[in-house]
């Protein structure tokens, strides 16, 4: 079977390539005010978004930003690593899972309230399942650069720039959001960013006005970070690769701006670990594995990858369950316990 074809056997066409740019930029925006940008009615607009989200193709999903996180490398007895990674889906704390090469079988992120409680998921959760033979753990010191900041790049940098901007919350807003609005906020929009308000008020017994408050405090104060994420099958960068870095500590913030410039790049984390840079990056082929690492360490003669690992696919993505085709189609589990 050829790879790549197989996972570019259907490709977005540029209306979505336009609509999920534009999520990129505000995840919540309007389908009216994207109207008159994207040269599309509201109606189309929402039907073609339902579809993709429906093929599990794009998806928004509301990041809560408190607490910790970590990269866990887990290795496996090889006949025992597809049960294992079944496994670890049901784990709420096990927020992404990449099956990969290199010197890990699995590449999970793990959430928590703190650095302890993430300890305890590694150990007695991930540690302890049948199969595991070893796990290390990379806790993130710094977030250098965040997948949401990554685009599609279908809007031109003036169309981009229209995109409507969240609105601030109101003048007589709470200061605070009351834990109530906060639990329904977290419990609805991890699993689906673009909620409406007034389905969120009606399954909790809150008013719009509340949860509307609420939701643009968080936004505002940065506790929530609406991310839209498209099917890496779909897109031009069917080749998703890890590297782990060892470089001088002066050069770590060198690579916030660096980062800023490479398309390919997703993620750029600072970790507390036997590296303390680890990057993500999607890539247009596999040969270009060996290249951006030359041009990375090239950049920042201090580098030195001393490890990379390619995905070969990804089975859980914030929550989302994934199939082998890269599609969020197969459920949700909830990584939010009140």
């Amino acid at each position: 079977m050829d790879y790549l074809a197989d996972m570019q056997e259907y490709m977005l066409d540029p209306l979505e390539e336009r609509i999920i740019h534009a999520l990129q930029i505000e995840g919540r925006a309007s389908w009216a005010e994207l109207s008159p940008l994207l040269g599309v009615d509201a109606v189309t607009l929402s039907r073609r978004w339902e579809s993709l989200r429906e093929r599990g193709l794009a998806w928004v999903t509301g990041i809560f930003t408190e607490g910790a996180s970590a990269l866990v490398d887990i290795t496996c007895m090889p006949q025992h690593t597809a049960k294992v990674a079944q496994e670890l889906i049901k784990i709420p704390a096990v927020m992404t899972l990449d099956h990969t090469s290199g010197g890990r079988d699995l590449l999970a992120t793990c959430l928590g309230e703190n650095p302890l409680a993430i300890w305890d998921v590694v150990t007695n959760q991930i540690g302890a399942l049948d199969g595991v033979r070893n796990t290390q753990t990379h806790l993130v010191t710094e977030m250098i650069m965040e997948a949401s900041a990554w685009r599609l790049r279908a809007l031109t940098p003036a169309e981009a720039g229209k995109v409507a901007k969240p609105k601030p919350p109101r003048a007589r807003a709470p200061r605070t959001v009351h834990p109530d609005v906060e639990y329904a906020l977290r419990h609805c929009l991890l699993e689906d960013g673009r909620r409406p308000v007034s389905r969120i008020a009606a399954e909790h017994g809150l008013s719009e006005q509340r949860v509307a408050d609420g939701l643009a405090r968080l936004r505002a104060d940065g506790r929530l970070r609406l991310r839209t994420d498209v099917a890496r099958s779909v897109t031009g960068w069917p080749v998703y690769a890890w590297y782990f870095v060892r470089t001088a500590a002066k050069h770590i913030q060198q690579m916030r701006g660096l980062m800023a410039q490479i398309p390919e790049a997703r993620t750029a984390l600072a970790v507390a670990s036997q590296y303390n840079l680890v990057v993500a990056v999607w890539l247009r082929e596999m040969t270009d594995v060996m290249r951006f690492e030359a041009a990375l360490e090239a950049a920042v003669p201090s580098a030195r990858i001393v490890d990379r690992s390619v995905v070969f696919r990804m089975s859980k993505h914030l929550g989302h369950v994934i199939d082998d085709q890269g599609r969020a189609t197969l459920g949700f589990v909830h990584p939010f316990t009140p």
